[in-house]
């Protein structure tokens, strides 16, 4: 395997670390922007840091830009309108009464995405593969459980719940956006940087003009908010670029299916700083689950 081919791995890692970095950001914007507000930050502030990638890849890397065509733009519309869906749902699962079941649920995005990637892009998803997934997957539902006494049975018997519902959803646009990105980024033909890079810029783009729009239309007072705080904001969208960078890199070289599993280290991270900084106590239940992430995340990593 040549170092092209393993390079997805520290980017993903990477992607994952700034992505820990750009939640902690957004979450001290929440409580004065709102929920999307916050989530406008991280596209409208990103912009800027995505045009100067995609400028550094070009005269750095000695990448022409690439010609884009209908299928590019089929593929990042889908990947950008799946994500803000994705996004809308996930806020609806957490308005609901049980959203501990809807959250454990949106956590299928894994499966739902390897799923997605061998119907619509072909990416195989080999045995191996299948079984890093189910680790990565049963592990993240250990540690953040719709009912810590019954985690299994409360996953079982609560599937039809209206949460539930909107849950699965949620992890099905969220698949559809990962696979819609790879998808862009394959349609370019052009080296996985600059592929990368463009797909990155145009997405952000026309996410920021349509939650932008959208919040123009609905309450404009939030624009105005976000406008307002743009000191505050720029190291969320730096962050925010940052992890796409690399997220949509690594998915232009390797399978969103082992992409998306990596990306699981984050929540080790975000652990990680619970156990050093909070001094919080892990229960059996999370030590069992950060034991099968991280075998899911080595299967991932190691096996070929």
């Amino acid at each position: 395997m040549t170092p092209a081919e393993w390079l997805w791995i520290p980017v993903t890692v990477w992607a994952a670390f700034a992505q820990t970095l750009r939640n902690a950001a957004q979450r001290h914007l929440t409580d004065t922007l709102g929920t999307l507000g916050a989530t406008l930050v991280r596209f409208l502030y990103g912009l800027p840091f995505a045009a100067a990638w995609l400028a550094a890849v070009h005269a750095f890397g000695g990448f022409a830009l690439p010609a884009s065509g209908a299928g590019f733009a089929a593929w990042v519309v889908v990947g950008a309108v799946a994500q803000i869906v994705a996004t809308a749902l996930l806020l609806r699962v957490m308005a609901e009464r049980n959203f501990a079941l809807g959250v454990a649920y949106s956590k299928t995005e894994i499966i739902q995405v390897a799923a997605f990637g061998f119907a619509f892009l072909g990416d195989p998803v080999t045995a191996v593969a299948a079984l890093a997934i189910a680790c990565g997957t049963l592990g993240v539902l250990l540690l953040s459980p719709a009912d810590r006494g019954r985690p299994l049975r409360a996953l079982v018997l609560g599937w039809t719940a209206r949460p539930a519902l909107l849950g699965l959803a949620s992890g099905a646009c969220f698949a559809l956006s990962a696979v819609g990105y790879r998808g862009a980024a394959l349609a370019l033909e052009a080296p996985f940087l600059m592929a990368a890079a463009y797909t990155l810029l145009v997405a952000q783009a026309l996410q920021t003009v349509l939650l932008g729009g959208w919040l123009l239309a609905r309450d404009a007072s939030v624009v105005a908010r976000v406008l307002r705080a743009w000191r505050a904001s720029l190291f969320a969208g730096f962050m925010g670029a940052a992890a796409s960078a690399g997220w949509f890199t690594a998915m232009a070289i390797e399978p969103v299916a082992h992409v998306r599993t990596l990306g699981l280290v984050e929540l080790l991270f975000s652990a990680v700083v619970s156990r050093r900084f909070f001094r919080e106590r892990m229960t059996a239940l999370e030590l069992a689950g950060i034991a099968l992430l991280t075998m899911g995340l080595v299967i991932v990593t190691f096996t070929r």
